[in-house]
Order: C-alpha cells, then sequence, then structure tokens
C-alpha cells in the first residue's frame, strides 16, 4: 500500500546525506520531522482501522462457523427423524456456511499480516522520528561549523590570490612612502628652524662685538 511506501522512503531516509546536500539543513530537518510526524499519524490511524477491520472479520467468521454447526446438528436431527430430503437441505446450508467461514478465515489471516506490517512500521518510524528529533540540533550545529570553517578556508584563499596580493603590497608601499615623505618635510622643516636661530645667534654675537668694539674707541 501507498503509506507504506512512503514510511519505508522515511525510514530508509539518511538524514545525515539529507542535512549535508540541503542548501538550508534547517529548513530540511524540520521538514524531515515534519513528514515523519505526519506519516506517524496517519500509520497510527490506519493501524486502528485494520484492527477495528479485523475483529469484524473475525466476528463475521465465528458466525458462519456457529451457522455451519447448526445446520449440521439440524441435518442430524432430519435423519433422526427420518427426513432425508431435509437433512440434504441443511447439509446444502451447512456447507455453505462452511465455505463462506473459510472465506473470512482467509481476510482475517491477510488482515493479521497487515496489521502486523503497520505495527512494525509504526515503531520503526517512531525510532526514526526519535533519532532525527535527538539528531536535529547535532546536525545542524554541525553543519553550520563545516560552513563557517569552509568560508574562513575560501577567505584564506582569496587572501593567497596572486593579483590581490600584489595590490596589497602596492597599498604598503605607498604607505611607506608617503610616511617617507611627511618624515622629510618634517626634517626640512626641522633644519629651517635651526637656521634661523642659528643666524640670529650670530647677528646677536655680531652685535655684542660691535658694541664692545665702539666701547673701546670711545674710552681710547
Amino acid at each position: 500500500m501507498a503509506l507504506l511506501e512512503r514510511v519505508s522512503t522515511l525510514i530508509r531516509a539518511n538524514i545525515n546525506d539529507l542535512v549535508d546536500k540541503a542548501e538550508d539543513p534547517e529548513k530540511m530537518i524540520k521538514q524531515v520531522i515534519l513528514d515523519m510526524q505526519n506519516q506517524l499519524l496517519q500509520v497510527k490511524t490506519q493501524v486502528a482501522i485494520s484492527i477495528a477491520d479485523q475483529h469484524v472479520l473475525e466476528k463475521r467468521f465465528q458466525e458462519n462457523e456457529e451457522n455451519e454447526r447448526q445446520w449440521r446438528r439440524r441435518a442430524e436431527l432430519a435423519v433422526d427423524k427420518g427426513d432425508d430430503q431435509l437433512a440434504r437441505a441443511a447439509l446444502e446450508r451447512a456447507m455453505s456456511h462452511q465455505a463462506t467461514a473459510a472465506s473470512f478465515q482467509q481476510q482475517v489471516d491477510d488482515q493479521k499480516t497487515q496489521v502486523e506490517n503497520l505495527k512494525s512500521a509504526l515503531l520503526k518510524l517512531q525510532q526514526k522520528l526519535a533519532e532525527a528529533e535527538a539528531k536535529s540540533d547535532m546536525l545542524i550545529a554541525q553543519h553550520r561549523r563545516s560552513r563557517a570553517l569552509g568560508k574562513a578556508t575560501e577567505a584564506g584563499l582569496t587572501m593567497g590570490d596572486d593579483s590581490k596580493s600584489a595590490a596589497f603590497d602596492r597599498m604598503k608601499d605607498k604607505v611607506r612612502h608617503g610616511e617617507a615623505t611627511a618624515q622629510a618635510r618634517s626634517e626640512l622643516l626641522s633644519d629651517d628652524v635651526e637656521d634661523r636661530f642659528a643666524s640670529l645667534e650670530k647677528q646677536q654675537e655680531i652685535d655684542r662685538l660691535l658694541n664692545e668694539l665702539k666701547a673701546k674707541r670711545k674710552a681710547s
């Protein structure tokens, strides 16, 4: 039946593979669990229906067996009364109920097999659902770690690209050149200031010497 085929597909499903192949693992694992829960509900319903059908078939089997015994007793009674024609009619009815009972017996056996199959599928699906629910958080976390590691590796490979590495080197050279230029300007500015102070000090010394010379000239 289609229900058992769907359940069998879910039971055989490899949850790890489903998560690994999914673009959205969290959505996938939630969908798998939801599918299992829906199928579980359907299987439970079908088990209940199948058990009820089995009880009905068993009752019909028992009724036909009882009818067969009843018509055989009537046939015996007709024989005791010496009415062979009536006995033959009773035996014919007994044989009819016997055949019907045999048919119901076969249906009961088939129904029991179906019920057992459904119960087995129900148990396996419950176990699979419990496994999926227990693994869901772990599988999602594992996939997130794997994805983060992949992005980190990809970023490392991107940084190692020759063209981008060369551009990075050029940028470093440009920064270094700018720093050197600024330092040179600073040094030039520093030298200019020192020269100006040296000139002032020189003029001051000349003025001092001139004043001393004037004073000596006046004294003489």
